[in-house]
């Protein structure tokens, strides 16, 4: 297939039958302590995070007034603090908005990028590297974690699949991250990057933060209603996600493409029916998987049928596509 390397192909292979290592490190990450820290995060973000017990985590949005998506991000509970973890770029922007609504609640934000390393291995075999490098079972509900020792440096392992098959983040402090990484290494993890990345979460259909949703997008087009909860409480944006919902409805929403030419297509291509631009694509690779190129972008609601035959057009020219169901690959 073109622009597939060998390097790309092995990596994806090791991540679809046995298990790859991703440095995962550039994430945000961000600790929350005070007794209210999970009632105040509560108000803020899409989900459902106060029902949250210590092992628990949940994937929510933080949006601003008017229900525009400020970034996407993952909530763990722990027995003393929160985690988030978040798109770097965000991170401060984020806190700086949190801290301002801050009024009484006891609860303190602190960066943590320089504190923790995020080591991700991905594949049908990241579990049993983990427990054999734990030396425990290790059982994990979609986001849940437990703190176990990896090479006698403590680390939090957390469910977190970035592609169609199982997967595991490990969060450990940062100055031990080398004797970590070496530990999976010289268990047979093979180490992958960002390119072999990019072609597993877009099979899995998952959206990254702001290379497919950005503050243009009000939460309902973004369609993640696992990062949301309809019968909480008040949080900030939430009157646009509940109108939406209950009364009204998207002109447009993400969805999947799958391209029927052999050309990747770029960012921001334009997607047309009938002569008339019906949407634009926010990230595209080649799916190793089903062999042609896949993309995320966002298509009016007429045409949102798997299925339904659009056209993708961009400066390199025209090619067919059809709009697919998400994710475009599961697990084998």
């Amino acid at each position: 297939m073109p622009d597939v390397t060998p390097d790309l192909a092995r990596e994806y292979e090791a991540a679809r039958r046995a298990v790859a290592l991703f440095d995962r490190s550039a994430l945000g990450k961000v600790t929350v302590t005070g007794r209210d820290r999970l009632a105040f995060l509560q108000g803020m973000l899409t989900n459902d995070v106060k029902a949250l017990v210590p092992g628990q985590g949940a994937p929510a949005a933080f949006l601003d007034a008017h229900g525009k998506v400020m970034a996407l991000l993952v909530v763990y509970a722990a027995t003393d603090q929160v985690l988030l973890e978040l798109p770097a770029q965000m991170t401060a922007k984020t806190l700086e908005t949190l801290d301002h609504f801050l009024i009484s609640e006891k609860a303190h934000f602190e960066p943590a990028d320089e504190t923790f390393a995020i080591l991700s291995l991905q594949g049908p075999a990241a579990r049993g590297l983990v427990e054999g490098l734990a030396g425990r079972p290790i059982a994990l509900a979609p986001y849940g974690h437990v703190e176990v020792e990896i090479a006698g440096v403590p680390a939090r392992v957390i469910n977190r699949a970035e592609g169609p098959g199982p997967g595991f983040h490990c969060w450990i402090p940062a100055e031990r991250a080398e004797a970590v990484r070496r530990a999976m290494l010289d268990a047979h993890a093979l180490p992958a990057g960002a390119a072999t990345l990019e072609v597993l979460r877009l099979e899995a259909g998952q959206p990254w933060y702001p290379q497919d949703v950005d503050a243009s997008v009000i939460f309902p087009e973004t369609r993640l209603e696992s990062h949301v909860s309809f019968t909480k409480g008040c949080y900030i944006g939430q009157e646009t996600v509940a109108r939406v919902k209950y009364r009204g409805h998207i002109n447009r929403g993400l969805s999947g493409l799958v391209i029927e030419g052999d050309r990747v297509p770029g960012a921001g291509a334009r997607v047309v029916a009938g002569g008339t631009d019906v949407g634009r694509v926010t990230s595209a690779a080649r799916s190793l998987a089903l062999g042609r190129p896949i993309a995320l972008g966002y298509v009016r609601r007429e045409h949102f049928e798997p299925g339904t035959a659009v056209t993708v057009v961009d400066a390199a020219g025209t090619q067919p596509a059809r709009v697919s169901a998400l994710p475009f690959v599961t697990e084998p």
